[in-house]
């Protein structure tokens, strides 16, 4: 594939970035996260201005309402973003972190963690992912280079501006932070092929961007996203959680990776629980796509389509299904579900460890909103995505992440005999 110059010196200026942040002190770090949250603060209205640009553009194209609300800053969202960057600042810096050992022949090995290196992130229309991930990858001692949506475009130009100027007055390396500000497909295609300069992508957003990097990349990817989520109602379960949870679940962000898109409800206590459930949503404003019990319950209710069990809505949508019992609830999540977020509500301890033990996904919950799923509420700080695969992380990705081992050997005169 033939690269193009700009490209190119991006990614080497990435690469040399990348090798002098990976021994920045802690403190130098720091400073420098401190110093970008100050820098947002006081562009505050630059921001809201470049921001306000994307809306307007957004609309006028018609995307649809949810993930306009996803691309649109307020003055308490910048304050937000400040405060994550302090939070990250408060954070135990994974890089240097280890163990040692001593071989019965003397010789001693130091197991450590170490940058990744170069991280390339390609994201939708989200501006506060810029501002998370740069900061999470200058705290892991990462460079990043950033492609996020060109619905953001504005938005991201200012942002990644502010904190890249910010960091380097703090003495961080030229090129720590970029962002691609050209938003021609060809240039991603390009980066997802960047070995050599770039030593992993991470795709955050809807599950056409992440199968397009998954698929294309000869770069390693870390596979995050796609939430098709979740909740079965147990017969055990009590109705005032359930209604909560699962109400909670959808409505409070329809528009994230975490958001409920499937309810199930165990047979026994369906003709009880739904018209509960079904009246909170629909006075919502929830559309409700049912199985045929459900839409006999509900009258409400549209008759679901096969391809809705596999929906990820990201809008104001659920789909129902009754089912027989916990075992048919999940052996549909094994089916539908993309191993992102699962919960249970039931008051039976023996049904919620199954639940918790046999549905393969990286955060299962019992009597709890799937919304949980979040580095912030795990305690990690801001996070660079939710990893639906094994390898080599999964679950929320904060830090720790962010980095790998490297092993370091002290001999004296050690050979192999």
């Amino acid at each position: 594939m033939d690269f193009s110059p700009e490209l190119i010196a991006i990614g080497q200026k990435a690469k040399d970035a990348a090798r002098k942040l990976a021994y920045s002190s802690t403190a130098n770090k720091n400073k420098a996260l401190l110093a970008m949250a100050d820098a947002l603060l006081a562009h505050e209205q630059e921001i809201l201005v470049a921001n306000q640009k994307d809306v307007e553009a957004a609309i006028q194209k018609g995307i649809k309402k949810s993930l306009v609300n996803r691309l649109t800053l307020t003055s308490e969202g910048i304050h937000q973003m400040s405060d994550s960057l302090r939070e990250v600042v408060n954070l135990a810096d994974p890089v240097g972190e280890g163990e040692f050992w001593t071989r019965p022949n003397g010789l001693r090995i130091q197991r450590t963690r170490v940058p990744l290196g170069v991280v390339a992130m390609v994201y939708e229309a989200r501006p506060n992912v810029t501002v998370d991930a740069a900061a999470l990858c200058l705290k892991s001692g990462n460079a990043v280079i950033l492609r996020g949506g060109s619905e953001a475009i504005e938005s991201n130009k200012v942002l990644s501006r502010v904190i890249s100027e910010a960091s380097e007055r703090q003495g961080m390396p030229t090129a720590s932070i970029q962002l691609l500000e050209n938003t021609d497909r060809q240039w991603v295609q390009q980066l997802m092929k960047m070995n050599g300069y770039v030593d992993v992508i991470i795709p955050r957003g809807g599950a056409g961007l992440i199968q397009t990097v998954v698929k294309e990349s000869t770069v390693p990817v870390i596979e995050t996203g796609t939430g098709v989520c979740h909740a079965f109602v147990d017969q055990e379960g009590n109705f005032d959680k359930g209604v909560s949870i699962v109400f909670n679940s959808k409505t409070h962000r329809p528009g994230v990776c975490n958001a409920l898109e499937t309810v199930l409800i165990h047979e026994a206590v369906a003709s009880e629980f739904l018209p509960l459930l079904g009246e909170k949503l629909w006075d919502y404003g929830v559309e409700i796509r049912g199985c045929e019990k459900t839409c006999a319950i509900l009258p409400y209710a549209s008759k679901a389509r096969s391809e809705d069990w596999g929906t990820e809505y990201l809008d104001l949508i659920i789909s129902a299904k009754v089912v027989k019992d916990v075992d048919e609830a999940m052996d549909h999540i094994y089916q539908y579900g993309t191993k992102h977020s699962e919960t249970i509500i039931t008051e039976n301890y023996t049904t919620a460890q199954r639940f918790l033990n046999e549905v393969d996904a990286a955060a299962v919950y019992v009597n709890a909103s799937t919304r949980f799923t979040d580095g912030g509420r795990f305690g990690f700080g801001a996070e660079i995505g939710i990893s639906t695969q094994k390898l080599h992380a999964r679950g929320p990705m904060g830090l720790r992440e962010l980095t790998t081992m490297k092993y370091m050997i002290y001999g004296e005169d050690h050979i192999v005999t």
